[in-house]
């Protein structure tokens, strides 16, 4: 017997990109069922011109669409796990994590220019407190600045002359095929991804649905991203936080890197664990409390002091 299964969405080029991967997997495993999108329109994509932290940080992507989720409007939604906040809404599980795409950040610019190359003063633009924070410290010459839009969007301010260089996630490129020649990735040991950068999260009520969704979960990218997760649960960062952590799965072994920096990038305070990938969320937690110590706390109480920023990714 065919049965429906409608995955909200939102309307991006890239979000649709990735809904209609998934749509098609689902009906490559399971025939028998129909499996249709439906688009939503999110806080973040309405007020494009605003920084994310005045429409309430982290989740603006996601809560429109948890609401038609827990509404019965839709039966499963697709989010870049990067958007979703470490606290899902009540009564909504993660039902699975696909295999992650390439979680590096890639740098692109006008003329060619690796980072080190770009003149001093060069406007560079980025959407996410993260990178700014870790440019200004890598870069302090450099004039970083926010870039919101979709990766077209990006790509055409850039080509149009209004920035020098842009910086967006690698992953993003790949789903849509786009290439280009003067784009330098950046290390993930040094220049550490998001949480959950590259991955993306299935999330339903936790009923019949999460059952077929299962299907899709990837063992080594659920293990990594739950280690993630769990230091973003540990630090609670707000939506003025630039925060980072990736976690890499070889054999066995789990190693989580991370990071809590200030805003003007001079204060980054990195660490790493090693464990069991058996201790992912506890690796995660450990690793947050170890940095929150070592002065992490102190920068959040800084930014909690002040107004502006963005986002944690």
């Amino acid at each position: 017997m065919s049965r429906l299964i409608r995955i909200g969405t939102r309307g991006s080029q890239l979000a649709l990109t990735q809904a209609r991967w998934v749509q098609l997997r689902l009906q490559q495993l399971h025939p028998q069922l129909t499996v249709e999108l439906t688009t939503i329109k999110t806080a973040g994509d309405r007020f494009v011109d605003q920084p994310l932290s005045t429409l309430g940080g982290k989740g603006v992507f996601v809560k429109e669409i948890e609401d038609a989720l827990l509404a019965g409007r839709i039966d499963c939604a697709v989010h870049s796990m990067k958007d979703v906040p470490s606290e899902l809404a009540p009564g909504l599980v993660v039902a699975a994590i696909p295999a992650r795409e390439d979680p590096r950040d890639v740098l692109i610019t006008r003329a060619g220019n690796g980072l080190r190359d770009l003149p001093s003063a060069a406007r560079l633009g980025t959407s996410s407190l993260r990178r700014m924070a870790l440019l200004r410290s890598m870069r302090p010459d450099l004039t970083v600045q926010t870039l919101r839009g979709n990766v077209d969007t990006r790509l055409r301010k850039l080509d149009a002359g209004e920035l020098d260089a842009i910086v967006l996630a690698a992953a993003g490129l790949r789903r849509l095929a786009i290439h280009r020649e003067n784009a330098t990735f950046f290390d993930p040991l040094d220049f550490v991804p998001a949480i959950g950068q590259g991955a993306l999260a299935i999330e339903s009520r936790g009923d019949a649905t999460a059952a077929l969704l299962s299907a899709l979960d990837h063992r080594e990218t659920h293990i990594a991203v739950t280690a993630e997760r769990a230091f973003l649960a540990r630090v609670g960062g707000s939506c003025r936080t630039p925060l980072a952590a990736h976690a890499t799965l070889g054999g066995d072994v789990l190693t989580v890197r991370a990071l809590i920096a200030s805003l003007d990038g001079t204060k980054v305070i990195r660490g790493d664990r090693t464990g069991p990938h058996t201790a992912a969320a506890d690796l995660g937690t450990a690793l947050a409390t170890e940095l929150l110590a070592r002065g992490g706390a102190k920068i959040l109480q800084e930014l909690d002091a002040t107004d502006g920023g963005m986002h944690a990714g």
